[in-house]
């Protein structure tokens, strides 16, 4: 500190308080002195930085107030008035600028962090102190308590992106696990929980102790308006650095608050996460400044206290250390966990056949879901980078609320009357090009894609299909045998009917045609003509995935479908373009998938996302060839298009534009493939990434010459990115593509931490 700037400070105070001392610099980021007077008072003068409004200012000056009236017995930073009653004083020497300054009274007491281990009455009364502070505060109305700053822990996710300053392996992997864990659990229910003005900084530099209880309570410069809990969280957080046994005391505190201010089960299930968040950005602050002025010893004094803590936590379980965190409230939200992992897998391998298989090598028990996020067992968090089929989110409340109103109003078949039917038909149809308007509801996209072959085999009198090398359609008998992947696949027997003809799947990267050019695309289509020239009978339909999923993640090359369809309508054959898993607004660019192309299916076969996970399938034609359909036989499907799947069908419908997830998916898919395409230059692993808004895939080879399959290695990394927190799986007839279609509801912060693990754990690989 220069003597000029002290000069100005004392005379400030001289000017704005008629007081003279001797001034000391105290340690941390703001620019505080220590006020000592000849008669032996004391006094904090703090500085205002230029950036600060006086509002703030008045903000502050109102929460000590409010504190002070609710006779809590602390001792508090008052302040003094200015000569004139303000509550700062200005001073500006001719040419300068003006220096701002308040006085505050000093409060006398030791610091948590220097009172030594604290005993469980005494955390039991930092948590009693802290609610009933949040209490006092609670009425507080004021203009500037919608402002945020770096500390504030409803906004912790935006440190989240900094998690590359640290240079550490271990410490990068347990920080990404901290800010992933607070993403998944704490940010999805802070908007639903109460809020209030709180202290915002209850560490254990600003908490005071006298002979074992809170005496005190400092700087309330970082108060702002927040969900209440958070106040707790920041509390718990710091009042555990150091213990031996930190949940134990992590406990006491919770205890003590809850007793006080009773807490909701919602606020005790994020407080976990919560105070990991609070480490995380603690870490997260520390390793940025670091860069900026490593020497400010100030700065970094809970930084290895804060990783010693998270390195802790990162070894016990979230479900675990909730409980443990809450043993004093009576409360616990994790209780119903359901059997063991062990006995429950003991028990599906007696009831369930074994051809039913489970993910990943060390297989999850999913408890719950949200948006984005699956939860296990054992209360950890993964990112559904796989689940196209909660196309919206997971338990997307709108279409919750949906499924259970109409539930419990009416649930019957489509015999009667009813007007759910025929609104969703009018609004799928609405979404479709002109001519594709006639509905069939069934239950699963394996029932319509089979009616799909009903309508064109019905409508042409022919049967013989023709299908892409590769194809998956559904489970039934006869889609296993329009599946190569199926039929040509483990337990399969090769080609079964003469009636089905294959194509080689329009394969840029490794196919029998390569590079990503129009003429690719048509030489591709050209090979549909040639298969129909040499066939013996007439064909009926050329049956494709708009975009390839189980064939490995294919985006067909410009001009394929055009020719493709040209060849088979040529022949007198219908086009059936399967949308089960890459349709409504999944590519970005377009609402169906096939328009991306430039073509208009006969037959549009939907699935899997049409529900969000409710059981419903469609199959939109033409009025035409659903006229040929109505020979006679009556079409009747139990449960398709029942009210509660219609009711369930416009609510996906209604969040997919209402929420623009169409755009998002543009937006972040093309993230997403950028990303990954910076891991592509680092990595030899990485042969191809490929993808259309958020279908994406990206293709492990040993050999960028050869494209020497990289199954094994495929396989590694989607287990090892289990283990981190990521839910994938592999594809393609050599399972050795990487798949990626999240629910539409993922985030940039997502994308960004998909790729960061891509990167940790492709390097392991």
């Amino acid at each position: 500190m220069s003597s000029a700037r002290l000069a100005r400070v004392a005379e400030l105070l001289a000017a704005g308080y008629d007081l003279k001392g001797d001034l000391t610099r105290l340690a941390g980021e703001n620019e505080n002195y220590e006020v000592l007077v000849e008669d032996g008072s004391r006094y904090v003068l703090k500085v205002a930085a230029a950036n600060v409004a006086t509002e703030m200012l008045d903000l502050e000056h109102q929460a000590v107030e409010a504190v002070h009236a609710a006779k809590l017995g602390l001792g508090l930073p008052r302040m003094v008035p200015a000569r004139g009653g303000g509550i700062e004083s200005a001073h500006a020497p001719t040419g300068e600028a003006p220096l701002r300054a308040r006085l505050l009274r000093f409060v006398p007491g030791i610091p948590w962090c220097e009172a030594g281990m604290a005993a469980p009455a005494q955390l039991r009364d930092l948590g009693r102190t802290v609610a009933a502070i949040d209490t006092a505060l609670a009425n507080l109305t004021h203009p500037s308590t919608g402002r945020t700053h770096r500390w504030d822990l409803a906004a912790a996710a935006q440190h989240r992106g900094k998690v590359g300053l640290i240079d550490d392996a271990e410490r990068r992997r347990i920080l990404e696990a901290a800010f992933h864990l607070y993403a998944s659990c704490a940010v999805p229910a802070l908007p639903h929980l109460p809020h209030s003005l709180i202290h915002g900084d209850v560490n254990d530099e600003n908490v005071l102790v006298r002979h074992g209880c809170v005496s005190g309570l400092l700087d309330f410069g970082d108060c702002l308006y927040n969900p209440t809990i958070c106040e707790l969280a920041i509390a718990l957080a710091y009042s555990m650095l150091d213990q031996e046994h930190p949940l134990a005391a992590g406990r006491e505190v919770v205890a003590g608050y809850h007793a006080k201010r009773p807490l909701s089960e919602g606020e005790l299930g994020i407080l976990f996460p919560m105070v990991c968040g609070r480490l995380a950005v603690t870490v997260t602050v520390a390793a940025e400044r670091s860069r900026i002025d490593p020497e400010r010893e100030d700065w970094f004094v809970t930084e290895d206290r804060a990783w010693d803590l998270l390195a802790r936590f990162s070894e016990v379980d979230p479900a675990e250390a909730g409980t443990r965190l809450l043993a004093g409230t009576g409360i616990n939200p994790f209780e119903d966990r359901g059997e063991p992992v062990e006995r429950l897998r003991k028990r599906r391998r007696h009831y369930l056949g074994a051809a039913l298989s489970i993910a990943y090598r060390k297989p999850l028990k999913i408890v719950r879901g949200f948006g984005q996020y699956l939860h296990d067992d054992r209360g950890r968090p993964f990112l559904d980078l796989v689940n196209n089929v909660c196309h919206v989110g997971h338990c997307h409340p709108r279409v919750v609320e949906a499924g259970q109103r109409q539930m419990a109003r009416l649930n019957t078949n489509t015999r009667y009357l009813h007007d759910g039917i025929i609104e969703y038909a009018e609004r799928l149809a609405a979404t479709l090009p002109a001519g594709l308007d006639t509905c069939f509801f069934v239950n699963s996209g394996s029932e319509a894609n089979e009616l799909a072959l009903r309508l064109a085999e019905t409508h042409t009198e022919r049967r013989d299909v023709i299908v892409q090398e590769g194809a998956y359609h559904g489970h039934t008998g006869r889609l296993i045998d329009i599946s190569p992947y199926k039929f040509m696949g483990p337990g399969g027997s090769g080609k079964p009917e003469p009636w089905v003809h294959t194509v080689p799947m329009p394969d840029s990267y490794r196919g029998k045609h390569r590079g990503s050019t129009r003429e690719t695309g048509v030489a591709y289509g050209n090979e549909i003509g040639s298969v129909i020239a040499a066939m013996d009978a007439p064909m009926g339909a050329f049956i494709a995935e708009s975009l390839s999923s189980c064939g490995g993640q294919i985006l067909p090359p410009a001009g394929y479908f055009q020719t493709a369809f040209e060849h088979v309508r040529s022949a007198g054959g219908l086009c059936i373009a399967d949308e089960v898993q890459v349709g409504f607004g999944r590519v970005g660019t377009h609402f169906w998938a096939f328009e991306a192309q430039g073509v208009v299916p006969d037959i549009v076969v939907l699935g899997k996302p049409i529900g969000n996970g409710h059981p419903i399938g469609a199959v939109v034609t033409t009025a035409e060839i659903a006229a040929s359909f109505d020979n006679g036989m009556e079409f009747f499907s139990t449960f398709g298009g029942n009210p509660v799947s219609a009711a369930i069908g416009l609510a996906v419908l209604a969040v997919i534009q209402g929420e623009g997830l169409e755009a998002r998916a543009l937006e972040l898919g093309g993230r997403f493939l950028e990303g990954l395409g910076e891991l592509k230059d680092r990595h030899e692993l990485v042969g191809d990434v490929r993808g259309a808004g958020l279908f994406i895939g990206m293709e492990l080879v040993r050999d960028r010459d050869t494209l020497e399959p990289a199954a094994e290695e495929a396989d590694q990394l989607i287990n090892r990115l289990q283990e981190r927190g990521l839910l994938l799986s592999t594809d393609g007839p050599l399972h050795n593509v990487i798949k990626i279609k999240p629910p539409m509801v993922l985030t940039a912060d997502d994308v960004d931490m998909a790729v960061r693990l891509f990167d940790d754990e492709l390097a392991r690989v």
